[in-house]
């Protein structure tokens, strides 16, 4: 059974550093990408960045040069190491991981699991 465990949130002041951590503890499948997705409060869900099985990683415009994810495909984890913190961070982190290369990594449909999310708060 697929679950994947997200760990590593909390709070932290503007301009600090946190990092997140993502592990499918069933080792069921080999996923193609797998990546990082976050919900401020009234808002949708939106994605943050991704790395495909093959190396290829992926950033939302707003978290460039801040933001990096990382993968080991042996353990089927994911990390996302997060520096310079705003206000704007704030919000639940979800791991998503997609089986399927669907060839598309910026939209939630284009994942077919999901973790149960991690809070992170961004303090001013």
């Amino acid at each position: 059974q697929v679950q994947l465990v997200e760990s590593g949130g909390g709070l932290v002041q503007a301009g600090g550093s946190l990092r997140l951590s993502c592990a499918d503890s069933g080792r069921t499948f080999t996923y193609y990408t797998m990546g990082w997705f976050r919900q401020a409060p009234g808002k949708e869900r939106d994605f943050v960045a991704a790395k495909s099985w093959s190396g290829s990683t992926y950033y939302a415009d707003s978290v460039k040069g801040r933001f990096t994810v990382s993968r080991d495909n042996a353990k089927n984890t994911v990390h996302l190491q997060m520096n310079s913190l705003k206000s704007d961070d704030t919000g639940i982190y979800y791991c998503a991981a997609q089986t399927l290369n669907s060839g598309s990594y910026y939209g939630s449909q284009d994942y077919n699991y999901w973790g149960q999310g991690t809070q992170v708060t961004v303090s001013s």
